[in-house]
């Protein structure tokens, strides 16, 4: 007795995905809609819209972090102060290109911002050893100040020229 199997031939998305990416588009360019792999095709839609929403929120993410460092980490703040800078700009710049290219997300944004500072709030506490205590709970910066480029929670004294 022998069991009949149904094997189902692997689709060209799943033997060769950049092979079934350049197909899609040259079947999107003819307009040839019903040669199209839509299942795939709306798959992989939704996940670029999903990408973009874990991009934020990563970014975000670092980004309060960072910003607590600045604010509360004073034991290595001057020795690290130009690294964490240079950090806060770079998220921040992540996000705005994420925004410049799709605006809607900014709501998405204000949404996990509450949640993002807590998962930053957790990173930063760990890797600073500082009692919880000293650290809100809550965001006590605005998501606008977090995505000022002219803001920070802390400047370094500017230098004496005496």
């Amino acid at each position: 007795m022998s069991a009949e199997i149904d094997v189902k031939p692997k689709s060209l998305y799943d033997q060769d995905y950049q092979l079934w990416l350049e197909n899609t588009v040259a079947q999107l360019q003819s307009q040839d809609f019903s040669a199209l792999d839509l299942e795939n095709l709306i798959e992989e839609i939704e996940s670029l819209g999903r990408s973009d929403k874990r991009s934020l929120n990563s970014y975000l993410k670092r980004l309060c972090e960072h910003l607590l460092k600045l604010r509360y980490w004073e034991t290595e703040r001057d020795r690290c102060f130009s690294g964490w800078d240079r950090e806060i700009v770079n998220f921040r710049q992540e996000i705005q290109a994420i925004l410049d290219d799709s605006p809607s997300l900014r709501n998405h944004l204000r949404n996990r911002y509450a949640a993002e500072y807590i998962k930053g709030r957790e990173l930063f506490l760990k890797s600073s050893k500082l009692d919880p205590q000293q650290v809100p709970e809550d965001p006590w910066f605005t998501l606008e100040q977090a995505l000022d480029d002219n803001w920070l929670p802390w400047q370094p004294d500017p230098p004496d020229n005496n």
